[in-house]
């Protein structure tokens, strides 16, 4: 170590890769100037150094191609400010498809890609040829090139980054390493080091393959798992052209770039070699791991197919270095749920060096603000469940999700790794009823149901994906009518389950929901959860069952994001706690026309609607036992939710199921409460509603209480900016659409094109079985205080791949606008 440590800074930050050098040079644009930067050994010794350095700004998501569109352009004028070359060239990108259905995703992702700004362009498969003369067409489909994409040293990268931050004043020192975490009274206070303890507010964990465990002196759960990732680089080719776009062949696993006259191979083989998985080695920096060609030589047999040059072209080098992934194959970036001041941005599975300079922007302007500057909902921390940070159920796990970044991204396409850790109590019975299970936060859920006629011709309860119509689609339309005209029921044992307990659990909610929840004993409030700039952190449902306690309802994939909401906001002097009791009760939503008639026959209770109205919630009788009923739907049919104890589960599902024998009744999964939930216009959480859309865009005014009774810790957040807002006017609001052509489905990021000019993309989407087409949820950008009226009078179209098609518009929902049937 040459260089002494500070005893304070306003922020440290831990790893000197590219993420850990972006934060630093972005914290120093920001004003940031008594910033150290921590590494262990020398910058980029980690990953970074051995990165390919690819540079593909496509993404369907706006937020993340915000992301790569800001590094690629940061790569290109940073070396005018720091004069050192980043290595960027923008060659231009290349993906070619080998399929049809590979040949749909591309189209997809055009669509998507281009809605969100970077242009890019299909081309034919001479066209391809033409525009990588090395490349064997004969079983192309289709090409598609992105001109602005292109490459880049990554090791330079970060190092401009890095001395981009010292000429700001931030201070970056090597041969340090970080032993540990201090913490005092849920605050972050600093860390200490080999050569003594740094005093800091905020700490930021850019520690690359070696987050996880810094997580976990902070106690701060960081799930990532490296694993063993290959190239090879030949010897140089004769008269090959340097400025080759980057190729992407992803049925092929194969990525080729030129370097220096040479080409770069790289794959993302189906299954992957987690390692270290005892641990990062102390000595590892500048690390190469042993060649494995056994393992590389199926990409390398149709690598050579692919560019017959390599047949006759020698390899340089084989090369193998670990790369960080994730569970889910998404980032890690924003401050720990548990432990304030504490940051991380790591878990860049494979495409850190095209996403760390927007990653760290994004999030210095979080330190800086307080919140996230857009909707970063996919890749926060606070996604991820506890046990995800499991070393075991990781090193399963990520097997999966490194090839997962090439292979086909079906729709509704399901982790077949790390099954079967988190079971509902009704788990058998739902498997006997002919249940395919999907997984989200662990719970293994029903999806759909293989009806029981099919299972005896020796069908399998498992997908079949496509882009079309899934094997599964016939048997979700029976479902889906079975709830419309019949009966039917979920297990929905997943939903988080939140109670919040205590003299003053009244007022913290009161604070932190937008509606008012100063309501009887009994009653249902549904609500949102506001940030101050009044973006929707959580929606959720909110039940008084006494005079201090409530339970709050929320998705299975929020929970824990939610509950420390909660938590966060709660102030410390309030006598309120809030805990999480989902594994504690069961919950069995019964739904459809019939629904009434099926409870009926198993609990004494009255359940007209002068007796039981609803948005209510009561204690009843059901078999031999007690339940909650709550009289709530996100289906939008006449239904109750019976929340019963796990241990009572299966008595109260019995009950229930043999009643309702003679009605018809019918098991439903996942995708039917999704296809019902879109015809009624429901919002969900994290695609139709974010921390960045205002709860005025997202059509949820009526939800919104500004007058209500006013807590006695304060005026609920988002307060002031709702009111702003509604002085101001919204110029962009959430709209129903359904296709008009039956046939064609919509997923999710498809553009919306409004009057001929592209005007939004769709958020979510579904198949509407009872109203006869594709349904879609998208926000419409239009003129600021534009009336209901202008908005409809407008012609719509969805562009579904390669295609424009016309659309309905509604801002009511389209299936029972004025909710009759929920109250019938």
């Amino acid at each position: 170590m040459s260089t002494p440590v500070p005893a304070s800074a306003r922020a440290i930050i831990i790893g000197g890769g590219v993420a850990g050098c972006s934060v630093a040079y972005h914290l120093a644009k920001l004003g940031w100037k008594d910033v150290v930067l921590l590494e262990r050994k020398q910058l980029t010794s980690g990953t970074t150094w051995h990165a390919a350095g690819l540079l593909s700004q496509s993404r369907p998501s706006p937020a993340l191609q915000r992301i790569t569109t800001y590094s690629t352009d940061l790569y290109e004028r940073i070396e005018v400010e720091t004069g050192v070359a980043t290595g960027l060239k923008r060659s231009g990108s290349l993906f070619a498809a080998l399929s049809d259905a590979r040949a749909e995703e591309v189209r997809r992702l055009a669509a998507a890609v281009r809605n969100n700004g970077l242009e890019g362009e299909v081309v034919s498969p001479s066209e391809a040829k033409k525009l990588y003369p090395l490349l064997n067409v004969d079983d192309v489909k289709l090409g598609y090139f992105i001109p602005r994409d292109g490459q880049a040293d990554p090791a330079n990268v970060a190092l401009a980054m890095a001395k981009g931050a010292r000429m700001q004043g931030v201070k970056v020192i090597e041969n340090v390493k970080v032993t540990g975490v201090t913490k005092a009274n849920g605050r972050v206070t600093g860390v200490t080091t080999q050569g003594g303890a740094v005093k800091s507010d905020v700490v930021i964990n850019c520690a690359g393959l070696w987050a996880r465990d810094v997580g976990l002196m902070a106690d701060v759960a960081v799930p990532l798992q490296a694993c063993e990732h290959f190239y090879i680089v030949t010897e140089p080719i004769a008269g090959l052209d340097r400025g080759l776009p980057v190729l992407r062949v992803q049925e092929e696993c194969a990525y080729y770039k030129e370097d220096a006259g040479k080409i770069l191979l790289g794959c993302f083989e189906p299954k992957a070699k987690p390692w270290g998985i005892t641990g990062v080695p102390d000595d590892h920096g500048f690390t190469t791991l042993p060649e494995d060609f056994d393992h590389f030589a199926p990409i390398m047999e149709m690598a050579m197919h692919r560019l017959p040059a390599l047949q006759t072209a020698g390899i340089k080098l084989f090369f193998n270095g670990p790369e960080s992934f994730t569970q889910d194959d998404r980032f890690h970036i924003g401050e720990a749920p548990d432990l304030r001041g504490f940051y991380v941005l790591a878990g860049f599975n494979s495409v850190g060096i095209v996403s760390a300079g927007g990653a760290g922007q994004a999030l210095a302007e979080w330190i800086e603000g307080g919140e996230p500057p857009f909707d970063l909902t996919d890749m926060d921390l606070r996604r991820n469940a506890p046990f995800q940070n499991n070393k075991t159920y990781l090193v399963n796990r990520v097997t999966e999700t490194l090839g997962l970044l090439y292979d086909h991204h079906w729709p509704y396409r399901q982790f077949a790794s790390a099954r079967g850790i988190r079971h509902s109590p009704l788990h058998e019975r739902m498997a006997g009823l002919g249940a395919c299970f999907g997984e989200a936060a662990g719970w293994e859920r029903p999806n759909w149901f293989l009806p029981e006629e099919a299972r005896a011709r020796g069908q399998k309860a498992e997908y079949v994906y496509s882009w079309g119509r899934q094997n599964w689609f016939p048997y979700a339309r029976e479902e889906h009518m079975a709830i419309r005209e019949g009966v039917g029921f979920f297990d929905m044992t997943s939903f988080g389950k939140i109670r919040v307990e205590g003299r003053d659990a009244q007022d913290v909610l009161q604070m932190i929901c937008a509606a008012d929840v100063a309501v009887p004993v009994g009653k249902i409030v549904y609500t949102q959860f506001l940030n101050a700039r009044g973006g929707v952190e959580a929606d959720v449902t909110v039940t008084r069952l006494s005079e201090t306690a409530f339970i709050v309802v929320t998705p299975s994939m929020t929970l824990y994001r939610d509950l420390a909401w909660i938590k966060r906001h709660m102030p410390p002097d309030a006598h309120c706690v809030a805990t999480d009791i989902t594994a504690m009760e069961c919950v069995i939503p019964v739904m459809g026309p019939k629904a009434r008639d099926l409870l009926c026959k198993v609990t004494p209770a009255d359940l007209s609607n002068a007796a039981f109205p609803f948005g209510t919630m009561q204690q009843v009788e059901l078999g031999m036992t007690h339940v909650r009923a709550h009289r709530v739907t996100y289906v939008g049919e006449l239904g109750w939710e019976i929340y019963a104890s796990a241990d009572m589960a299966r008595h109260v599902f019995d009950t229930i199921f043999e009643a309702g024998k003679p009605l018809g009744l019918k098991p439903c999964g996942l995708h039917t409460l999704d296809s019902c939930r879109m015809e009624k216009a429901y919002r969900h959480q994290g695609h139709d509603m974010s921390d960045e859309q205002h709860v005025l865009e997202a059509g949820l005014g009526f939800a919104v209480k500004i007058d209500k009774t006013k807590s006695k810790f304060g005026d609920f957040v988002g307060r002031e900016a709702v009111i702003a807002k509604k002085a101001a006017g919204i110029s962009k609001r959430l709209v129903q659409f359904k296709l008009n052509d039956p046939e064609p489905l919509l997923y999710h990021y498809e553009p919306v094109w409004r009057d001929g000019k592209r005007a939004g993309y769709i958020t979510s989407a579904n198949y509407g079985h009872a109203l006869g087409g594709a349904i879609g949820l998208g926000y419409v950008k239009g003129q600021l205080g534009e009336t209901p009226a202008e908005i409809l009078s407008s012609t719509y179209e969805i562009e579904v791949g390669d295609r424009r098609v016309p659309a309905t518009a509604s801002l009511k929902p389209m299936y029972d606008p004025d909710s009759k049937r929920i109250k019938m």
